[in-house]
């Protein structure tokens, strides 16, 4: 089963495409206000109610006030670590350490020569093949020995399970870490409760830091299987205690629900696809879209917010145009728009590989 995330890339439509707005993942689930939510059912993957009839579509105007200061270009880099590493790159494919694995994937952005010999290739563990095209179904190939679906990684202390997907991804996003790195140390500056909402929250990394850093959090995606191999990482990881919520459900529609429900949150991180369907058959397509989600990401924050992160992959778009969007919606906040790049810097010859680009408000 595909979740939203494995098909982040596409362009095309797919049944069960990613959810963008939280489309592909998991996100139909209604979860009770957290005052009504009894300790035992708040941490459990619920159903948005689809009962209520269709919103009217969200009128957008540019705001008054001072648009936020700038900060760009900012490249967040991510280097080879104990638990990561981008080993080599080139021809269309890239070379990497997940854990004990060795894995060699697509990656059309490496336009360059690889560094290292074909040897050190060919000690790949698991190799991604057949249809390559992220429409299709492709194959993993094991050279040395069969390997299972998963197995144990760890981020910074917390465990997690990678897994062989159809669609080449294995369950992480490294490049990631530093949005995460950021969002952990605002929640310990903070020193007071902070609420985090993880749309399109796919496998739930970012959910666990922020949950460790102490936040309360609500992870949302339109895929039940993202949803239940994000509650695995919840056990894996030992925070099981911690005050996560799980909602299968679209992400329009959720932050819709929890703008007439009153609902807000410090932190919003939000990572839609250029494309995708929700459970109920919702489309999502990131240039028409995404105005009147960065909107409703302002419009359920708390009034003493902490941040909002607009992460966009494989968009034929420079980071200007979410830079833009982002801080004439954050207009009259104060505060900063931080817009660029994430890479990944290589281990064999120190090239960076750009692998999305961003957009972050800051308070200050």
């Amino acid at each position: 089963m595909k979740s939203f995330r494995d098909k982040r890339r596409d362009n095309r439509p797919h049944p069960s495409a990613k959810g963008a707005a939280d489309v592909s993942r998991p996100r139909p689930g209604q979860a009770p206000a957290r005052s009504e939510a009894p300790p035992r059912e708040r941490h459990e993957a619920k159903t948005e109610s689809r009962s209520e009839p269709n919103s009217a579509p969200r009128i957008l105007a540019r705001r008054e006030g001072a648009l936020p200061t700038e900060h760009l270009p900012m490249i967040l880099e991510v280097a080879p670590n104990a638990d990561y590493a981008l080993l080599d790159s080139g021809t269309g494919q890239k070379l990497e350490q997940y854990g004990p694995y060795r894995i060699v994937r697509p990656e059309g952005q490496a336009i360059w020569q690889k560094a290292l010999p074909a040897k050190e290739w060919e000690r790949a563990d698991a190799v991604f093949t057949g249809d390559t095209d992220e429409e299709g179904i492709g194959r993993w190939r094991f050279p040395k020995l069969p390997l299972g679906e998963t197995w144990p990684m760890k981020h910074d202390g917390i465990d997690y399970l990678g897994r062989f997907t159809s669609f080449r991804h294995v369950g992480v996003f490294p490049e990631q870490a530093s949005h995460w790195d950021h969002m952990a140390g605002l929640i310990a500056a903070a020193k007071r409760p902070v609420k985090v909402l993880n749309l399109f929250g796919y496998t739930g990394l970012a959910s666990l830091v922020a949950a460790r850093a102490g936040a309360e959090v609500t992870h949302v995606d339109a895929s039940k299987k993202a949803i239940g191999w994000a509650r695995e990482n919840q056990e894996m990881a030992g925070l099981g205690s911690k005050p996560i919520r799980w909602i299968v459900d679209d992400a329009v529609k959720f932050a819709e629900r929890e703008e007439r429900r009153g609902s807000r949150y410090d932190i919003i991180l939000f990572d839609p696809p250029a494309y995708g369907r929700g459970p109920k058959g919702e489309v999502w397509q990131l240039f028409e879209d995404l105005p009147e989600l960065t909107d409703l990401c302002r419009a359920i924050l708390t009034p003493k917010p902490l941040a909002v992160v607009l992460t966009a992959y494989s968009i034929r778009a420079s980071f200007f145009a979410i830079h833009a969007l982002m801080r004439d919606t954050f207009a009259g906040m104060g505060g900063k728009i931080e817009s660029g790049e994430l890479i990944i810097r290589e281990k064999s010859a120190g090239r960076a590989l750009s692998t999305s680009l961003f957009s972050r408000w800051v308070a200050e």
